[in-house]
């Protein structure tokens, strides 16, 4: 004996348990979610289309004021390999590759030929090492400086029993001013003309090692050096008992003449306590070390750069205190707005707590927040509306035709066909039936449904009988998951 409650009867056609859960209650009420859902989905196109579309366009258009990334790879003009600019830029090199940005050094004779691949638009330098007053920026509009980093002291070294005590005893002496393309150079031929040292003095072309090496060797009375005492050269100049550095007696007059020029002192043992290097204060006259590129030069690396500046000379030396660099003062060209801003405010909120290339994206997407607020604010304000007025729309519309038929019924000739007027109340009445509408308005779809019965009456008497009411009972589908109003009944 079959069970009862086999699915399939034993003819083959469908049981009444089987029909009960293809036709029942259970798939009726699937069906009837199934076409909330669709309904639903069309009324956020319908009115969040638009308005996400419009955000889109916005952001959008504010994309194009978005600013490109940095490269990942800057070239340096640095100095002489053993000067403290190429020292420097090594160590400039290692601290920004953590940040994954490639800085590649490149070896130069100096200043005057480091500011000469700046203003070379094929060359591949973006930033250099430059000493202070050997730049113009008459002669180089497209350089701006970030930067003053640390003193370079004006070395004047002679062999030790010569009495040189001021430049003007360089008279007819054979002098090393530096090689040609070094900053050194014009510092030393300014230096000798304002001293009056006659035009018959020798001068050798040299500097660094080979300035050292003529120096020691008697092929030159004195050498000009212009660089930190922590160069390699001015060190081992400093230990030879054969050579001696000259004080400079009337540094503040140099200073005051000259406003890239500054007075400093080398204190006694500074530069070796133990053998007492040097033997006594030396009195000095420095120009600065400073940072300088080109204008195009990107915003984010010269932040990155001068964060690293901070890191490197921010201890100060042996003639600089704490803190005193990097510093916005003794520059040639005219300082960034981006590096004055860093040297007032130091690392934005970003830069503090983010790695370099994150802070940059968010730091340049920024400009993205401007369609979000002015935009998505108003939208949201603007939505609520616009779903009211879908709501009251659906009902309008079937109120139109219905008040359009009452119209039309009142205005009926004699002879004119009744059912025409009954199909169209089935016709509304039918759209009534299919209406989605939230909890919140199933009030006006009730009274809707009301006058619909009001017409068919109305309809009826013209007729002289009374019609019927064909879908008068069907209830209104109420879409209850998009009015949070209302808690559905348990």
């Amino acid at each position: 004996m079959r069970s009862a409650f086999a699915v399939r009867g034993g003819d083959g056609t469908n049981s009444p348990l089987e029909s009960l859960l293809k036709n029942g209650p259970v798939m009726g009420i699937q069906r009837e979610s199934r076409g909330r859902r669709e309904e639903n989905l069309k009324e956020s196109a319908v009115i969040g289309g638009p308005a996400l579309l419009l955000l889109v366009v916005g952001f959008a258009v504010a994309y194009l004021f978005v600013e490109p990334a940095p490269p990942d790879r800057i070239e340096i003009a640095a100095g002489a390999r053993g000067g403290a600019y190429f020292a420097f830029a090594e160590r400039y090199r290692d601290i920004v590759a953590a940040q994954g940005v490639e800085l590649v050094v490149r070896e130069t004779s100096g200043s005057i030929e480091n500011l000469g691949l700046l203003d070379d638009p094929t060359s591949d330098v973006q930033i250099a090492f430059v000493q202070g007053g050997t730049g113009d920026p008459t002669e180089s509009p497209d350089l701006m400086s970030l930067a003053s980093l640390y003193y370079e002291p004006i070395w004047l070294f002679h062999r030790a029993g010569d009495s040189i005590e001021r430049l003007s005893d360089l008279n007819g002496k054979t002098i090393a001013i530096g090689a040609d393309g070094s900053g050194t150079q014009p510092v030393a031929r300014m230096l000798l003309r304002e001293n009056g040292v006659a035009d018959g003095t020798k001068h050798l072309s040299i500097g660094g090692w080979a300035a050292v090496d003529a120096l020691r060797q008697g092929v030159v009375d004195a050498t000009f050096i212009v660089a930190s005492p922590e160069a390699d050269f001015v060190n081992a100049l400093l230990a030879d008992d054969a050579v001696q550095a000259m004080n400079f007696r009337r540094a503040a007059a140099y200073s005051h003449r000259h406003r890239f020029l500054s007075e400093v002192t080398l204190p006694q043992g500074v530069v070796d306590l133990a053998r007492d290097i040097p033997p006594a204060d030396i009195t000095l006259v420095a120009a600065t070390a400073t940072l300088v590129a080109r204008k195009d030069f990107h915003p984010a690396l010269v932040a990155l750069l001068l964060q690293t500046a901070q890191q490197v000379h921010r201890d100060g030396g042996m003639l600089e205190g704490v803190d005193r660099f990097p510093s916005g003062r003794h520059v040639d060209f005219p300082l960034s707005e981006d590096a004055r801003r860093y040297l007032k405010s130091g690392q934005n909120f970003l830069q503090r707590y983010l790695p370099f290339w994150v802070a940059n994206f968010l730091d340049r997407t920024k400009v993205m927040l401007v369609p979000l607020l002015t935009l998505l604010y108003p939208l949201f304000r603007m939505l609520p509306p616009v779903y009211r007025w879908r709501m009251r729309s659906k009902v309008a519309r079937c109120y139109q035709d219905l008040s359009r038929l009452e119209g039309d019924l009142r205005g009926m000739a004699a002879g004119d066909d009744i059912a025409t007027f009954t199909a169209e109340l089935d016709r509304i009445e039918d759209v009534v039936r299919e209406l989605h509408v939230s909890r919140g308005y199933l009030d006006s779809v009730y009274a809707l449904r009301l006058h619909i019965e009001m017409v068919r009456a109305e309809v009826a008497r013209s007729a002289g009988g009374t019609a019927p009411r064909g879908a008068g009972t069907t209830p209104v589908k109420a879409d209850r998951s998009t009015d949070p109003r209302v808690i559905p009944p348990p």
